[in-house]
C-alpha cells in the first residue's frame, strides 16, 4: 500500500469511521481540514497526473475544494471549482444537475464559460465518487465547453469504477 493511501487510512481508524455507508472524514478531510494530510495526498495526485498535461484542476463546491487547490498547486495550474449557486456576476455559464448521497439533495452545478476553454485538459479532483452523479455532471459541464475530462482523481472511491485513480477504495477499506 502506498504511504498516502496507509496514511489516510490510519487517519480513518484514529479520526473517523465508517457509519452505515457513510465514512466519517470530517475531522480532518471535509469540515476541519489537515493541511499536511491534503498536501500528501495532493503530491500523489500531481505525481500520477504530471505527464498527461494538465491545463486546470476542476472540482464542485466544497469538499473538493481542498483536495483540487492542494493537487493544482502541486501541478502549477489553476484549478476552478463548480459553484452550487450560480452568482449575478456570472454571465455566462456551463450548468448539470448532480445529487448528493450524503446529504440528500439535488444540486445545479455552475461554471463560468469564461474560466473553461475548448481544448483544455482537466483533471476533476474529488473527496468521494459514490455512485457517480458529480461526476457525470462535471463530465457534462466540460464536454459543453469543448474541452477534455483527461482523468478523474478521487480520495476514497467507494463506487465500482476502476477507471478512476483514488487513494482509498472499497477493498481498501474492508480493513477497518
Amino acid at each position: 500500500m502506498r504511504e498516502a493511501a496507509q496514511v489516510l487510512l490510519d487517519r480513518i481508524r484514529r479520526d473517523g469511521g465508517i457509519e452505515n455507508d457513510v465514512i466519517k472524514v470530517d475531522h480532518f478531510l471535509n469540515h476541519l481540514v489537515d493541511p499536511r494530510l491534503i498536501d500528501l495526498l495532493a503530491a500523489e495526485f500531481a505525481e500520477r497526473y504530471r505527464r498527461v498535461g494538465i491545463d486546470k484542476v476542476l472540482t464542485a463546491e466544497a469538499s473538493g475544494i481542498a483536495p483540487a487547490f492542494a493537487t493544482a498547486l502541486r501541478l502549477g495550474v489553476p484549478f476552478v471549482f463548480a459553484k452550487k449557486k450560480k452568482p449575478l456576476t456570472m454571465a455566462g455559464c456551463y450548468s448539470a444537475d448532480s445529487y448528493s448521497f450524503t446529504k440528500q439533495e439535488a444540486t445545479t452545478l455552475f461554471v463560468s464559460r469564461e474560466v473553461l476553454r475548448p481544448e483544455e485538459r482537466i483533471l476533476f479532483v474529488d473527496d468521494f465518487l459514490a455512485r457517480g452523479a458529480t461526476l457525470r455532471a462535471i463530465t457534462e459541464i466540460i464536454g459543453a465547453a469543448g474541452a477534455v475530462l483527461a482523468g478523474t482523481a478521487v480520495l476514497i472511491n467507494k463506487s465500482e469504477r476502476r477507471d478512476v485513480a483514488s487513494i482509498l477504495t472499497l477493498d481498501d477499506l474492508r480493513f477497518l
